[in-house]
């Protein structure tokens, strides 16, 4: 039994190696037969033939215009800075300067001297006594002095003169300090003053009369009918 199961495998496994190399043998036939039909088919298909240059165009025919070209983007510019400018610091130049020495000014001659200050005048004399009125001055300024251009204007007021009384006791000048706001009334208010108003004269510590100042008030009232 066993003997007989040996010589069974020994036959299958012959016949196995059989049958691989039929398979084999037939593969390798296959390819090399379909490679030679492939082979004679391409050489078959094969022709020969000649190129043919195309004629020249006529002359008086035009060149055939250029193949479009596609629309390409015009390239990148680059732009191309300049390099900074370097500024050198250039020294000064050095200058040699000679002090010009001006020649010598004539010398002016010297200032007269300043004249002497005049003498300062004298103190005015101490007054021991103020020079006074004689008699009543308001007589002189009543209704039959008072200025007709006044009347007219129907103007009255108030009147102060400054008076300067001499030695004589006359009235040398007038000044109004305080105005009535009517011209006639202050110009006849000096004039009467000057013409008409009598002081007796001031004295100064010795008994000598002096000139004086004297603040006349006088108030014009219209008159009354």
């Amino acid at each position: 039994m066993a003997y007989a199961d040996q010589k069974m495998s020994g036959g299958r496994i012959t016949a196995i190696i059989i049958v691989a190399l039929i398979h084999a043998a037939l593969g390798y036939a296959f390819v090399t037969g379909l490679a030679t039909n492939f082979v004679k088919k391409a050489t078959e298909k094969l022709d020969t033939f000649n190129v043919e240059e195309p004629p020249p165009p006529p002359p008086d025919e035009p060149p055939p215009p250029p193949p479009d070209q596609p629309n390409l983007p015009p390239p990148p510019t680059t732009v191309v800075s300049p390099p900074p400018i370097i500024q050198t610091p250039v020294p000064a130049p050095v200058m040699n300067v000679t002090p010009v020495i001006p020649p010598s000014q004539p010398t002016a001659p010297p200032a007269p001297p300043a004249p002497p200050a005049p003498p300062a005048p004298p103190a005015p004399p101490r007054v021991s006594q103020a020079a006074g009125l004689r008699g009543n001055p308001g007589e002189f300024f009543g209704a039959d002095n008072y200025p007709a251009e006044a009347l007219r204007a129907e103007a009255q007021g108030r009147v102060v003169a400054r008076l300067s009384v001499g030695t004589d006791g006359r009235v040398t000048d007038c000044s109004v300090t305080t105005s009535s706001g009517n011209s006639s009334l202050d110009s006849t208010t000096c004039r009467i003053a000057k013409s008409r108003v009598r002081f007796t004269p001031a004295k100064d510590e010795n008994g000598q009369s002096i000139a004086s100042t004297y603040t006349l008030p006088v108030r014009w009232v219209l008159p009354r009918d």
